[in-house]
């Protein structure tokens, strides 16, 4: 079950404090990824190594491309349409805020699912609060917010789709909750339903953070607070453990020019930091992954 996989540090991106939502665009050769608390979206071209940042007046934690480049983010106040400029420029428009049930909350996780619609939930982003107010959220094509569509979420986390999009993963990555869930998923509707346990992670190391579905349907998540990457069955069976160098990885996406390299992004703790942690690592987990849907209308040029 374990595997002897080396997981590489890319020194050349730079570490931060809470790396998430990495994302490969393949037309540019590039990740691209986050720092939450540093306010900004941060790209790598991998083979020159040429590093660009851009910085916001919001936290930003999550994001997607519409077809012309373009980005929808999930940030602090609600959903930005993104401008990414040259020179570290970057403009952003609020397209959509959903009603925030409690203060200091912010968008969280996030990705579009196979028809293009952008997902992000919620938090209240002082976990020790335990305060399950967070929410799920579409963002659909017509630019539209959803009203909420799953309750009750401590930190939302671990957004995924199967191959054929007919399954929706989501986590709870709050040691309180530490449990995976899967949905049956209309494709034509966005609707998720009969939702039920797939993985509950207190059987196993760490707490479920971001995630990525292979081109097997196998679900990976990264266990944040163990090092790890978990690969589940999709029938909820842990058949893969990878150990990074990272104590508490975040985020993992699958890129590279024939999908078969897994980027992860990590967390640097205000605490016992290591070397290694708050850098993005790449390795080669032996499968291939597949293309990160862009969202489906194009959006205003902010």
């Amino acid at each position: 079950m374990s595997a002897a996989v080396r997981a590489e540090r890319i020194d050349a991106a730079g570490r931060a404090t809470v790396g998430e939502c990495p994302l490969w665009r393949a037309q540019e050769g590039a990740l691209y990824w986050v720092d939450i608390p540093a306010r900004r979206i941060v790209r790598l071209e991998i083979e020159s190594a040429r590093r660009t940042e851009w910085a916001f007046d919001e936290q930003v934690a999550c994001f997607a491309f519409d077809k012309a480049g373009r980005v929808v983010a999930g940030m602090e106040s609600g959903m930005f349409g993104v401008t990414l400029a040259d020179e570290n420029q970057a403009h952003a428009v609020k397209l959509a805020a959903p009603s925030f049930p409690a203060t200091g909350m912010r968008f969280n996780d996030g990705r579009c699912d196979r028809q293009g619609r952008f997902w992000a939930g919620t938090m209240v982003m002082d976990m020790s609060l335990a305060s399950a107010v967070g929410a799920l959220y579409r963002f659909d094509e017509q630019g539209a917010l959803s009203e909420s569509v799953v309750d009750g979420l401590i930190t939302q986390n671990g957004l995924a789709w199967s191959p054929d999009g007919r399954t929706m993963y989501l986590s709870d990555s709050h040691p309180q909750r530490r449990m995976i869930w899967a949905f049956d998923f209309d494709p034509d509707t966005g609707r998720p339903h009969a939702q039920r346990a797939f993985a509950d992670l207190h059987h196993y190391a760490g707490r479920p953070d971001g995630a990525a579905v292979d081109a097997d349907g196998c679900y990976w998540t990264c266990a944040n607070d163990a090092g790890r990457l978990l690969r589940f069955t999709p029938r909820g069976e842990l058949d893969r453990e990878i150990v990074l160098p990272a104590s508490k990885p975040s985020m993992c996406a699958f890129g590279g020019s024939d999908l078969k390299t897994l980027y992860v992004t990590t967390i640097r703790p205000a605490m016992n930091a290591t070397d290694d942690d708050g850098h993005v690592f790449a390795l080669n987990p032996g499968v291939q992954g597949l293309p990160e849907p862009e969202y489906a209308a194009l959006l205003p040029v902010a």
